[in-house]
């Protein structure tokens, strides 16, 4: 291979956006991406693994959303826990784990750097706005060995706009008085590439007490030898946003008012600032080897004053909590063809966290006064460490069949110190966690494929306190083992079209929902989570494309009992609907104008662990855009969400927070239709 041929192929492996998909792999993508298959460089997912998803940024860019993670509501299976509280807006999850905070069992990623705060939960993904985001890539499944912490039923991987020219602004102005200005820029040039992104929104919000300001600043420079052979880079993000709480309401509040904020939680309010720094470095060390590393420095400060639902009396429901994280990182990952039947990646991970959680109670007042706290029930200061190793190789024996086996190793070690008590623990120790995987695709012919896999993940406890570290009195907690199996089909019956579908398990030893915030853990047992996925995606005709999926799913427990020694074998982990579907398409009926319908719906879901409160939380939502294009440099966006003005409400059971005996469902209503008018400019 010439220099010159060498330089072109490590430059198309570096892009951030080739994504190497051929008609018979079992990846899905929804909109546009490029799409190459480079022989050099890092493997790529499409390559390895069986269910992945992809959402190209033409299905992105023009929405208008509160917050970024609502994006993935458009993709196969996503259930969004939409909370809206302020700044603890929600999150998404899929393959039945659910969203309530108390199991953490999706891993997130922005530009392939982890970012999730040391619970799990998904708050790092605020920082990213539309118009920055290239595509977005879902993981299903226990296969995937790149990733050990969090990593529980899969990963999902947020791509920013990395190199090119462009020029890119977007202003908007919608119901509930939101305001928002994005602007993206990207200037590339003789091996240097800088990419600039700020965006501002601020909004009243659906209901009372619902004021939120949030500003997010990003840049990105990476110089390019010339040769191509190596690519080093930094990347900066910061975001603060501050925000009103119009708190959870009760039943008879709901049905009185879906707008309304109680009175109780009128000084209710977060204060949340993240950043994020990482420098990449990837090198062709020859045409048949490759080593990328990222190195990575996350923090995440959190200053949330929040009432929860009714008025006892008591400091329970009154409190302050105040967050400061700190996550140092490297990841290191080496790729080397050996020939036409092997490939071998393997990666090391390292990551420190320091960390310190603060948690304050305040006397019975309606409003809470916030000014002095009744006494200081958390003050930890605490570390959690993480080594982790994989290897995986993939062996493709003929032109129709590639086998992939894997293997990942973690291990963590950590201490506190609770300084109202001025007890100190070591973290419990989980011995190095071995996940073994393996992956089977074969094409039947080139439209068609049919592919099988089978892996082991972990969850291990989190938080600043007991059982997660090992206070007097504490028994060893061993980790929870989660094993799963898929088999799935994958059809590309014309050029465009894609279907496919799955079948999958996964069984989990010793699960806990763990609620770090309260220092809650609920021992869940032994449980299992099963469903199937349907999901078509294809482009009709020149003009119209269409996508849709249905998910099935259950999720189980099999042998657990309540701390009141009540078996829970058989009922349904809650807050996990029975099934998730999604709906789009989108017309372009000239160079000018282009119409989009989006729709989603998930079933109702049990709200506590014995089943016996009732299910809550389904609904059917549709959304309609507009686009008309007035120039090649402008076009204009209208938006209408919730087009049938349906209620929908978040629903979780308040067992913490009344007294014995008054427990009852909590409620956060969506907001009802809404309508947005973006212009767009492209200079």
């Amino acid at each position: 291979m010439t220099r010159t041929a060498l330089s072109l192929a490590v430059a198309s492996a570096l892009s951030s956006i080739s994504l190497g998909l051929q008609a018979a792999d079992p990846a899905i993508v929804i909109g546009e991406v490029t799409i190459r298959a480079p022989k050099h460089g890092p493997l790529l997912s499409t390559q390895v693994l069986s269910s992945v998803d992809i959402l190209g940024s033409d299905k992105v860019q023009d929405k208008t959303v509160m917050n970024s993670w609502e994006l993935l509501g458009q993709m196969p299976g996503m259930q969004l826990t939409e909370t809206r509280m302020g700044a603890e807006s929600g999150k998404v999850t899929f393959r039945a784990f659910n969203g309530e905070g108390y199991i953490n069992g999706i891993k997130v990623l922005i530009d392939g750097i982890p970012s999730n705060v040391n619970s799990g939960n998904q708050r790092f993904i605020d920082m990213i706005f539309p118009l920055e985001i290239d595509y977005i890539e879902v993981v299903r499944g226990t296969n995937d060995p790149r990733y050990g912490l969090h990593n529980i039923g899969g990963n999902i991987n947020i791509a920013t706009r990395q190199g090119g020219n462009y020029l890119d602004g977007r202003l908007t102005y919608g119901s509930f008085n939101t305001r928002e200005a994005q602007l993206a820029v990207g200037r590339e040039s003789n091996g240097f590439s800088q990419n600039y992104f700020f965006a501002k929104q601020d909004s009243d919000g659906y209901r009372d007490h619902s004021e939120s300001e949030k500003y997010t600043f990003g840049a990105k420079w990476f110089v390019t030898s010339a040769d191509g052979a190596v690519k080093t880079g930094l990347i900066v993000r910061a975001y603060n946003h501050q925000a009103e709480e119009p708190g959870f309401l009760t039943a008879a509040e709901l049905a009185a008012s879906r707008r309304q904020s109680s009175a109780k939680n009128a000084n209710d309010r977060d204060d949340r600032d993240m950043s994020q720094i990482s420098a990449h470095l990837d090198w062709a060390i020859t045409p048949t080897a490759f080593l990328s590393n990222k190195l990575y420095f996350n923090t995440y400060k959190d200053d949330r004053q929040v009432t929860f639902s009714g008025n006892p009396v008591g400091t329970a429901p009154r409190q302050r909590r105040i967050w400061d994280e700190h996550q140092f990182g490297l990841m290191s990952t080496l790729t080397w063809r050996a020939n036409e039947l092997i490939t071998v990646d393997g990666g090391l991970n390292v990551e420190r966290q320091k960390n310190e959680y603060r948690r304050f109670r305040y006397p019975f007042a309606v409003p809470t006064d916030f000014s002095t706290p009744t006494f200081v029930q958390n003050y930890d200061v605490y570390s959690l460490n993480n080594v982790g190793a994989y290897v995986q190789t993939i062996i493709t024996p003929t032109e129709s069949l590639k086998i992939i086996p894997g293997y990942r190793l973690d291990r963590f070690s950590g201490d506190t110190l609770i300084r109202t008590s001025g007890v100190s623990a070591d973290l419990q120790d989980t011995g190095w966690i071995d996940q073994p995987k393996l992956s089977v695709v074969y094409s039947l012919t080139p439209n068609l494929s049919v592919y099988a896999n089978w892996g082991r993940t972990f969850q291990v406890l989190t938080g600043s306190r007991a059982p997660a570290y090992l206070t007097p009195g504490q028994s060893e907690f061993r980790p929870s083992i989660n094993t799963g199996r898929e088999v799935g089909v994958k059809l590309a019956p014309t050029a465009g079209i894609d279907m496919r579908v799955a079948v999958w398990q996964q069984d989990a030893t010793d699960e806990v929902a763990n609620m770090p915030s309260t220092g809650t853990t609920v021992g869940l047992g032994e449980t299992r989570r099963r469903g199937v996925d349907l999901q078509f995606s294809g482009r009709l005709t020149d003009r119209l494309e269409v996508w849709l999926s249905h998910s099935v799913q259950e999720a189980k427990v099999i042998s657990a009992f309540t701390s009141t020694g009540t078996s829970l074998a058989g009922k349904e982990v809650f807050s996990t609907p029975r099934f998730i579907s999604n709906v789009g398409a989108e017309y372009r009926l000239s160079e000018v104008w282009r119409f989009g319908l989006q729709g989603r719906a998930q079933g109702d879901y049990y709200i506590d662990d014995l089943n016996a409160q009732g299910k809550f939380g389904g609904f059917v939502l549709f959304d309609a855009n507009v686009r008309y294009t007035m120039s090649r440099t402008a076009s204009l966006d209208l938006q209408v969400r919730n087009i049938a003005d349906r209620d929908f409400e978040y629903v979780w059971y308040d067992n913490f927070f009344f007294p014995a005996g008054s427990h009852q469902p909590s409620f956060s209503p969506g907001p009802g239709r809404a309508a947005y008018l973006s212009l767009n400019l492209k200079l």
